[in-house]
């Protein structure tokens, strides 16, 4: 009975949203989508033995290559190659249409679980990314898909060849500067050690060395010294008993007189005794003696009067002038040796501060040097590195599978809209049906009057019909009939849909629509 009564309420709501999903599946544009899927591969030589110089991550570097990509020049560059978005070059701005191509380009990363060498433990890792383009004309796409993705391959080795190449000017850069610091500090501790030659540490040892040797020189001169002085005392006492005049002629005779008998003696000696015999030699050295003072004596007539003329008062004389001499060489010496220790003295306390300068130098040295080969191996390593990625045998973005012609649209879903509308229809019409049921307070039969009033009904009155109800009636069943063809024709339209492919039924319409 309810849906008898209701059946207008029922079918018309279903019919109206059927017959609007259908036309709403037709009337929307078909778009078509393009992808290339990119694999991510690693580098072919090992890592134990070049160490690449691009550090970043996969995830990363593709978001900073896609930023690169999707600037606004080189979109509108492609935009006006391939002529996109004509239909709206007269109703949106540059801007506008360039924001539209960076929508309907899609970027989206391929993960898989993978075994982290670092930590042992499985992660998820960017293995592949697919780069997507969608548009009307699925000619169009392609094209524009196989750009990006050449863009995207083309990028990659320009941002990891460049990133190496600067990574190795900037280490040739700061490796330049760590030379000159270290030439000059080896020019600096090679003045330091010119000044400081004799205090450095290593000069220590020898420095101690010779102090020693001038302390014990110092000493035994000072003994030569004091012996010498006595020398001189004795001397100088001794001499002041000699007279240095020979004043009686006597004792010049007598030195003649002697030479005459010990010219006797050494005849009556070589008569008895040979020439080797050692009172002859001894004779003889006499005899030689006095002979040499008296022609010294004769010599010496020609001296001024008041000159010593006495051999042993000159002898005398002569060790103490030398004596004297010789102090004075040894006053010299001493005072030599006293400045030669005052100066060994000064060297070996200065030796602390100048050590502590040097090591502070070598120390600064050292470190400039540890530090100049550390950046040398880096820039070893960058280097080959960096021939590494100019030979493309790092990690390395590789196309497996390039952007092909798209055969159908991927949206709109013309089975899937039409089935929600006719979903929809049904349940828009159970439930105007059901409210208007539910919001009906009228009176259908006699029980239900009994029920309400609590009085018996005694007669009933039946339906006039009357022409106008005839014409309403015969309005309603054309309705009812037109609108259950309706949805007759809109589930076999769905049906159809699910059973055939789209586009060939698509085309087939279109057919016919235009013969």
């Amino acid at each position: 009975m309810i849906l008898k009564r209701r059946k207008l309420s029922l079918i018309l709501p279903a019919l109206i949203i059927t017959l609007l999903g259908i036309v709403v599946a037709f009337v929307l544009p078909a778009t078509y989508r393009s992808t290339s899927t990119i694999l991510i591969e690693e580098q072919d030589i090992s890592s134990d033995f070049v160490m690449t110089t691009v550090t970043s991550y996969a995830e990363q570097r593709l978001q900073t290559i896609n930023q690169r990509i999707m600037s606004f020049s080189r979109l509108l560059e492609i935009i006006q190659r391939f002529d996109l978005y004509r239909e709206y070059k007269d109703k949106w701005t540059t801007e506008e249409i360039v924001a539209k191509m960076r929508a309907d380009t899609i970027l989206e990363p391929i993960s898989a679980e993978v075994i982290d060498r670092r930590t042992g433990r499985a992660t998820d890792a960017t293995i592949a990314f697919a780069l997507s383009y969608q548009g009307k004309n699925p000619n169009a796409v392609q094209q524009v898909a196989n750009v990006l993705t050449s863009l995207f391959l083309s990028e990659n080795i320009q941002v990891r060849e460049k990133q190496a190449k600067d990574t190795s000017a900037f280490l040739e850069g700061e490796l330049e500067k760590i030379r000159e610091q270290l030439s000059e500090l080896e020019a600096r501790i090679a003045v330091f050690k010119q000044e400081h030659i004799n205090e450095l540490p290593e000069m220590l040892p020898a420095n101690m060395r010779s102090l020693d040797d001038m302390k014990r020189d110092l000493v035994v001169a000072k003994q030569r010294l004091n012996s010498l002085r006595e020398r001189e005392l004795h001397l100088e006492t001794y001499l002041t008993g000699i007279k240095p005049h020979i004043e009686d002629l006597d004792q010049k005779v007598s030195v003649r007189n002697r030479l005459d008998e010990l010219k006797v003696q050494l005849v009556h000696l070589t008569k008895r005794f040979s020439d080797e015999y050692p009172d002859v030699k001894k004779t003889r050295a006499e005899i030689t003696e006095l002979e040499q003072q008296i022609k010294d004596e004769e010599a010496n007539k020609v001296v001024k009067k008041g000159s010593p003329d006495n051999p042993t008062y000159i002898s005398v004389s002569s060790q103490l002038a030398n004596s004297r001499s010789e102090i004075a060489l040894l006053q010299n010496k001493i005072k030599e040796l006293n400045l030669s220790v005052v100066e060994y003295q000064r060297r070996i306390s200065t030796t602390p501060r100048v050590e502590e300068d040097h090591n502070r130098l070598v120390m600064e040295r050292n470190n400039t040097q540890v530090k100049y080969n550390d950046l040398m191996a880096k820039l070893m390593e960058a280097q080959v590195a960096q021939g590494l990625e100019q030979e493309q045998m790092g990690e390395r973005f590789t196309l497996i599978e390039p952007a092909r012609l798209p055969e159908r649209p991927f949206k709109p879903n013309r089975r899937a809209i039409m089935l929600i509308g006719l979903v929809l229809g049904v349940g828009a019409g159970v439930g105007v049906a059901a409210l208007r049921e539910f919001s009906d307070d009228a009176v259908r039969n006699a029980d239900q009057l009994e029920r309400i009033t609590h009085f018996p009904v005694l007669a009933g009155i039946p339906p006039i019909v009357t022409k106008g109800d005839i014409r309403r009636k015969h309005i309603i069943r054309f309705a009812l009939a037109t609108g259950s063809l309706g949805v007759i024709i809109g589930v076999v339209l769905v049906f159809h849909f699910f059973v055939m492919d789209l586009n060939v039924f698509w085309a087939k319409l279109m057919r016919r629509l235009v013969i």
